[in-house]
Parts: C-alpha cells; sequence; structure tokens
C-alpha cells in the first residue's frame, strides 16, 4: 500500500477540531458530548477563542498555507457565532434559575 502525503498535519487538524467543538458547545450550537443536552457558557466560549487566538499567534510563521486557513477560517465562525450569541438577550429558564438559587436551612426546597 503507497503511503498518501497528507496536505496539512493531521495532529493540526485534530487539535483546531478539538477546540472548535468545544466552542460550539460552550456557544450553544451543538449538544455536549457528555450529557446530550445544549449548554450555552459564553464565558467558557470567549476563554476557547482566545485560546484559538493565542496559537495562531505562537503558530505565525510556521503553518503551511492550508493550516492558516483552516486556523483563520474556524477562528472568524467563531467569533461571529459568540457576537450573535452574546447580542441575544438572556433567557432564564426554570433549570437556570434553579442553578442560581442560593440554598439555605429555611428555603423549603428540600
Amino acid at each position: 500500500m503507497s503511503e498518501e502525503k497528507l496536505d496539512f498535519n493531521p495532529y493540526f487538524f485534530n487539535l483546531v477540531t478539538m477546540f472548535a467543538s468545544a466552542a460550539w458547545q460552550q456557544l450553544g450550537k451543538i449538544q455536549s458530548q457528555v450529557d446530550g443536552k445544549i449548554h450555552k457558557d459564553l464565558q467558557s466560549a470567549q476563554i476557547t477563542i482566545e485560546m484559538l487566538l493565542m496559537i495562531r499567534d505562537k503558530m505565525k510563521g510556521n503553518l503551511d498555507k492550508k493550516e492558516e486557513e483552516l486556523l483563520a477560517s474556524t477562528i472568524s465562525n467563531l467569533q461571529l457565532n459568540y457576537a450573535d450569541e452574546a447580542a441575544k438577550p438572556e433567557i432564564k429558564t426554570e433549570e437556570k434559575k434553579e442553578e442560581e438559587h442560593k440554598h439555605s436551612e429555611n428555603c423549603g426546597c428540600h
């Protein structure tokens, strides 16, 4: 069997897609792989996007054209979706209200 030369580093591709997948979940755009539910955590999404920006800055000059394009398009798509989600008004669901509830001895919920 002949060995094909890939036109990108599969480890770099996997690294970028791993961060992107986490960010999409944090933006509430795809289901969590853990529990199958949609969770939105914009603060974590922002950190994940900033980590991709750091990778881009630290890898500058060390990536080939396809790797640069992959990283640039991934960051751009995530930033646009982050801005879209951040602009939406926050809707409090019953589940979120329960998470925010501060339990005390007299709250009567237990």
